[in-house]
């Protein structure tokens, strides 16, 4: 019975399970706190799971899907062009102007609809080597087809300003406006307002962007000095939006400052490793994703972050902006008409995912004496299109293959582009 130890109930020696001098309770004591500490690791990498997942359900939740609008498209699934090239997308980014919502009623009275402010066709390359962003005027002349208003009633096609088909249809309107006037398949839309812009700006600590010469706009709560300023979100808003007092108060200078500033932005970002950083990241995506109405398949993180992975590794010079090729519209100069052939040009390489060569000042391409016959280069004169949209060539007369010709360069700008303006 003197040996039967714990079994027996009898009472532990001071050595008993362990060596004479002790070394057993102090193995007891590492295994002890061994285990504390993954029981703290255990609830730190839960707790991490935790915080990480409320996160991601939170930024997750923050966006609205547009189901009303995939109805819609659905609708008119069989006039809708097809899909060119495998991997190149192509997105509807629409600025609305509706004063509804949180943050928006400062902005003017809200009457009960909503236009596009500003429209913009985002074509990403497949493979994401480049993304081509064109600039569509909201007082463009085009055909608004017949389209479903928000009380269910529908609205007759009409030969129409662009910006019509926002207010009449909302984005499934937009949409199909747009499809039928490039040829060039939607894949994905996204609806910022007024809110939006301003929280993204914000949480990136603001935007620079080079001035030319002092504005002064009581209208767009702006003033600001010439020279490098950074923008925060509400002086970024009136920026973009002023058309009057800055320029000629055309809606082309508008547009250019939208570019200008939309480089800016994305130079910001890349420049400050946003992307890769959760810390300066979060802030990004929160106020993003609030601001956010999109298509079904984009409205989740997985959607977005599917879309977006690859851009990150565009070269800024790759990241382009510019604008349809238009003028004033013959009967109306307060309205703009595309510039034919060279839209079409334009639209055919966005559908065919060709690349787009863009500059601030772009030139006419000449044939040279000694690069062509005098019939050829006569032929080439008469019938060439030229213009500060670039230059296009029709196929020889003779019917032989024509020399690859260069990449048309269109009037626009880069994201690594620094100039005042």
């Amino acid at each position: 019975m003197t040996h039967s130890g714990r079994r027996g109930g009898g009472p532990l020696g001071p050595g008993a399970g362990a060596y004479a001098d002790g070394r057993g309770l102090a193995r007891r004591r590492r295994r002890r706190w061994a285990r504390y500490g993954a029981g703290a690791a255990a609830v730190i990498v839960l707790g991490a799971g935790v915080a990480g997942w409320a996160v991601y359900v939170k930024l997750d939740g923050n966006i609205t899907p547009d189901d009303a609008a995939a109805a819609e498209l659905e609708r008119y699934a069989k006039e809708r062009p097809t899909s060119l090239v495998k991997d190149a997308q192509n997105v509807l980014v629409i600025g609305s102007d509706s004063r509804s919502g949180d943050g928006n009623e400062e902005y003017g009275r809200d009457s009960g609809s909503e236009r596009s402010d500003t429209t913009i066709l985002l074509h990403l390359a497949a493979g994401r080597r480049s993304a081509t962003a064109v600039s569509l005027p909201r007082d463009l002349m085009v055909d608004v087809p017949g389209c479903l208003r928000p009380d269910g009633t529908r609205t007759e096609p009409m030969f129409t300003m662009f910006n019509y088909a926002f207010q009449a249809g909302g984005s499934a309107c937009t949409i199909r406006t747009v499809e039928k006037l490039t040829g060039v398949r939607i894949d994905h839309h996204v609806v910022v307002d007024f809110s939006g812009f301003k929280d993204m700006v914000d949480a990136v600590d603001g935007v620079e962007v080079c001035l030319s010469e002092p504005i002064s706009d009581k209208a767009a709560r702006l003033r600001l000095p010439a020279g490098k300023v950074t923008l925060d979100g509400e002086q970024a808003l009136g920026y973009v939006r002023a058309r009057k007092s800055l320029g000629n108060g055309s809606d082309t200078g508008r547009i250019d400052r939208q570019q200008r500033f939309l480089g800016a932005l994305v130079n910001k970002v890349q420049s400050n490793d946003v992307l890769l950083n959760p810390v300066k990241l979060y802030p990004v995506l929160d106020a993003a994703t609030s601001s956010l109405t999109t298509d079904p398949d984009l409205a989740s993180l997985r959607g977005l972050y599917e879309l977006v992975r690859g851009l990150r590794d565009i070269p800024t010079q790759h990241v382009q902006f510019l604008t349809v090729p238009r003028e004033s519209y013959v009967y109306n100069t307060n309205r703009d008409q595309l510039v034919e052939p060279e839209a079409e040009k334009l639209f055919e390489r966005l559908r065919t995912d060709t690349p787009v060569a863009v500059s601030r000042e772009p030139r006419a391409e000449s044939t040279s004496p000694e690069s062509a016959s005098p019939e050829t280069a006569s032929s080439e004169s008469a019938s060439s299109e030229s213009g500060e949209h670039g230059t296009y060539r029709p196929p020889t007369a003779s019917g032989a293959p024509s020399p690859t010709p260069p990449t048309p360069t269109f009037r626009g700008n880069t994201a690594a582009e620094h100039g005042c303006g």
